[in-house]
């Protein structure tokens, strides 16, 4: 079974301008993606998507694959992702002649996933025939059908309407959050489906822990990011353990009678 990785990275970002290659950990963003790609056997063929020579060049120097640069038609604020891994299929396919068998989108604005989860996400499609696609999740700090609420007509109103119906929060259900950690589809779905993917096709959901889920669009993202690898809650295998830079935190000391807690 083969899987074409695709690394989107547009140049225009508004959010943080420059997020794609600016430094993470002795690292430009964009190469946390490029280092996860590589330590996942299951990916047969890495590329990047991007309309920016400079965002090019850098993710070059990391060993990208940068078989097209993207037109300025699929690089726009108003773009969904969308049209842009259809467009990257499309053309990597008309290139080679071989059909791959799965898509995976690694949006390098979450670089926080691990092999294991490209991993587990790819066994549990392979698993679910009936499934177009997996979608990784998280558990949120706090329960949206719980806590959630909306104003109408000046008075508070339930965003959920069932949530008043609970009266412990240990009885709400479980919710997830499409955390944009990683998306893996068959590209069978990939290219009969125009329009969209999330209202047209089956999806099954892939847990990964929140910590690992961290996602950066702006200034204060970057800088938790950055928080999380330096107090070393966050611990990447490319690198250097602890990375550049950052002090070697001191071994927690289990608690007498019960054992250390993993992570």
């Amino acid at each position: 079974m083969s899987v074409l990785a695709v690394i989107p990275a547009r140049g225009g970002s508004k959010g943080l301008p420059g997020k794609n290659i600016r430094s993470l950990a002795g690292l430009p963003l964009i190469a946390h993606s490029l280092e996860l790609a590589r330590a996942c056997p299951c990916v047969s063929r890495t590329i990047v998507s991007t309309d920016s020579p400079e965002i090019a060049d850098v993710a070059r120097r990391f060993g990208a694959d940068i078989p097209f640069l993207r037109p300025a038609a699929l690089a726009g604020d108003e773009v969904a992702m969308w049209p842009v891994l259809r467009h990257a299929l499309e053309v990597v396919e008309r290139e080679e002649g071989p059909r791959y068998d799965y898509l995976l989108l690694l949006d390098p604005t979450s670089p926080g996933r691990l092999p294991e989860h490209v991993a587990g996400a790819l066994a549990a499609l392979q698993g679910a025939p009936e499934a177009d696609g997996v979608v990784g999740v998280s558990r949120p700090d706090f329960n949206p059908i719980w806590v959630c609420v909306v104003e109408r007509d000046g008075w508070m109103a339930d965003l959920v309407p069932q949530g008043s119906d609970y009266v412990r929060r240990q009885d709400v259900p479980t919710v997830y959050r499409i955390n944009a950690s990683l998306y893996i589809w068959r590209t069978a779905f990939v290219r009969a489906e125009t329009r969209n993917w999330r209202p047209h096709g089956r999806h099954r959901l892939y847990e990964i822990p929140e910590r690992n889920a961290i996602h950066i669009d702006d200034a204060d993202e970057f800088a938790r990011a950055e928080a999380l690898l330096q107090q070393g809650l966050l611990r990447l295998p490319w690198l250097p353990d602890p990375p550049p830079g950052v002090a070697d935190p001191a071994p927690a000391r289990p608690t007498a009678g019960r054992d250390a807690e993993e992570g």
